[in-house]
């Protein structure tokens, strides 16, 4: 090939990344987004959902799956029907399953922590025994 055939057929380049050279993100158009979403209203979706979310931690977790196995016990409603059912294997299994983190999280606890999990299970396994009657 001659060097008059290479300069006529030439190519265009065109950037598809996602980031300008100051790391900023290139919108649909190629332009760059000069502020994130911030001040933006929340999508409606959020708006109607219920309270924000508890912070997750231990703790957090046990109260989860305390409530669990309230529900399974028939003590509190469940959220989406409004009726209370009692499913004793269910809460059974909910039960032990506290009492498995209580054997593997042995001696890995703070002293709140431990008080907590004590006091969870002695309260939902006299529960469960009220409820088994």
């Amino acid at each position: 090939m001659s060097e008059e055939e290479i300069q006529g057929s030439g190519f265009i380049v065109k950037d598809k990344r996602i980031f300008d050279a100051q790391g900023k993100v290139k919108d649909e158009s190629g332009k760059t987004e000069i502020e994130e979403d911030r001040g933006k209203e929340k999508p409606k979706e959020e708006e109607k959902g219920s309270a924000p979310l508890p912070e997750v931690n231990f703790s957090s977790f046990l109260l989860s799956l305390s409530s669990s196995t309230l529900l399974h016990l028939g003590e509190i409603a469940d959220p989406q029907s409004g009726e209370k059912k009692k499913d004793l294997v269910l809460a059974k299994q909910s039960i032990d399953i506290i009492n498995l983190l209580k054997d593997k999280t042995k001696g890995n606890l703070t002293q709140e922590e431990e008080n907590l999990l004590e006091h969870l299970l002695y309260d939902l396994r006299m529960r469960f025994v009220k409820a088994s009657e």
